[in-house]
């Protein structure tokens, strides 16, 4: 799906606090009233062990132009969380064919802007990427020793995706 496709009027579950579907909405408005919904991340390594690293584009939703280091995204109205995790990891790396994801965590990720329930996942990825132009702007394959040091100017710049962050740390962690 392009970047048109998944604007403000794509269609998107919305969620109670204990991630049952309670109605539907757009996207646009999700965003615009804080509504809880259900977003995919997905940690992607080569089969070198390195890790996926991109920037943004400055013409994304949320978090314009920032460093994540996940790929993944909204899961759709009426779509599992792990179509969803194949699908965007598919779409934002820009390959077919990639092994379905694995399930790692779920946690739900708030500030006084966004409320979404988040399942993380990894995949090892050994085709050659092509990320989509109009999601990502730069990207890399980085060893874990230099995406610690990147990652510790970017987060005191606030130039890091913070839920993308928070993935991090917590599979960091497992």
């Amino acid at each position: 799906m392009t970047q048109q496709g998944r604007s403000a009027d794509e269609l998107l579950d919305i969620v109670d606090d204990q991630d049952r579907v309670v109605g539907q909405r757009l996207r646009g408005e999700v965003y615009a009233e804080r509504l809880r919904h259900r977003s995919t991340s997905i940690r992607v390594r080569d089969a070198a062990g390195r890790i996926f690293v991109h920037r943004r584009t400055p013409t994304k939703l949320i978090f314009p132009g920032m460093y994540d280091v996940v790929v993944g995204g909204v899961v759709g109205a009426g779509e599992d969380y792990d179509t969803a995790a194949l699908r965007e990891a598919e779409e934002e790396l820009g390959v077919s064919g990639l092994p379905q994801p694995e399930r790692r965590l779920k946690f739900l990720f708030e500030t006084p802007e966004f409320s979404w329930f988040l399942r993380v996942y990894e995949v090892v990825c050994t085709l050659p990427v092509k990320p989509q132009p109009e999601e990502v702007e730069w990207w890399d394959f980085l060893p874990e020793d230099e995406l610690e040091r990147r990652l510790a100017g970017w987060a005191a710049a606030g130039h890091v995706v913070p839920d993308g962050l928070e993935c991090h740390r917590r599979l960091t962690a497992l």
